[in-house]
Parts: C-alpha cells; sequence; structure tokens
C-alpha cells in the first residue's frame, strides 16, 4: 500500500479583477507526516515564478470546511453550498484560493482510509525522529 496521497484540484483564485482564473493545485498527504497535509502551487500560478508548497494540520483542513478555522499563516473556512475557502498569508501578501468542498472530502476520505483520524500517533516513530534531531544538532 503507498504511503503518499496526491490529488490534484482546481483552485480558484481571487483576486481584484471579476473573473476568477482556475489554478492546478495538488494536495499531498504522507502516511509518514500523519498530522500534516501540502497543497502546491505550480511556478506559473506564483509571484516569484518558483512551485510554492504550504504544510498545514489535516485537522485544520477538514474542522474548516464545516466552520472557519486557523489564526496563522493558514485559515480556511466554509463558502456558500460546495465551496471551502482557503487563504494563504505571507509577508508578500495574502492569496485567496476556493477550492470544491467535494474535492476536499474525497481527498480527506482517502487520507482517513490510509490514517484514521486519531491514529496518526502510530505512524510515528519517535526515536527516529528524536536520533535525527539530534544528528543534525551536532
Amino acid at each position: 500500500m503507498s504511503t503518499v496521497i496526491e490529488q490534484l484540484v482546481e483552485a480558484r483564485l481571487v483576486a481584484a479583477a471579476p473573473r476568477m482564473p482556475s489554478i492546478p493545485a495538488t494536495l499531498t498527504y504522507d502516511r509518514r507526516d500523519p498530522f500534516a497535509v501540502r497543497m502546491t502551487f505550480p511556478a506559473p500560478a506564483t509571484l516569484e515564478g518558483v512551485e510554492v508548497c504550504w504544510t498545514f494540520a489535516r485537522e485544520l483542513l477538514s474542522d474548516g470546511m464545516r466552520e472557519p478555522q486557523g489564526h496563522g499563516d493558514v485559515r480556511v473556512r466554509p463558502y456558500g453550498y460546495d465551496r471551502t475557502v482557503l487563504e494563504f498569508h505571507a509577508p508578500e501578501g495574502t492569496a485567496v484560493v476556493h477550492v470544491r468542498s467535494g474535492e476536499l472530502r474525497r481527498f480527506l476520505a482517502a487520507t482517513t482510509e490510509l490514517v484514521p483520524v486519531g491514529l496518526e500517533h502510530l505512524q510515528t516513530d519517535l526515536d527516529h525522529d528524536l536520533a535525527e534531531l539530534m544528528r543534525d544538532a551536532l
């Protein structure tokens, strides 16, 4: 069984212009980092012209689909019938995208099948992680 789930989603960038362009984004979940999800935007969709990856809690994504969540760099909230808003805050500015909630639910269901919610701690190897930290510190 694979330890990584990747799903392409269509993100709609909320901009000053009346038309919201679509951005192909990739959601990734890795069993080796069971509490986190990643959302990657391709280089052409970013101001810097380089791929940008945001990492945030799987729980933030899940809870934010029901009610507004987050106070830091990533915020998630429901929007209308089948949209979820994700806000990404950086020193350079804020990006706001809409994603179909159905796509996010499908992604979260796949992550839950791989690592059930509440059992993430069983996927972590604390001894190995501590050894890696100590190795890097020396």
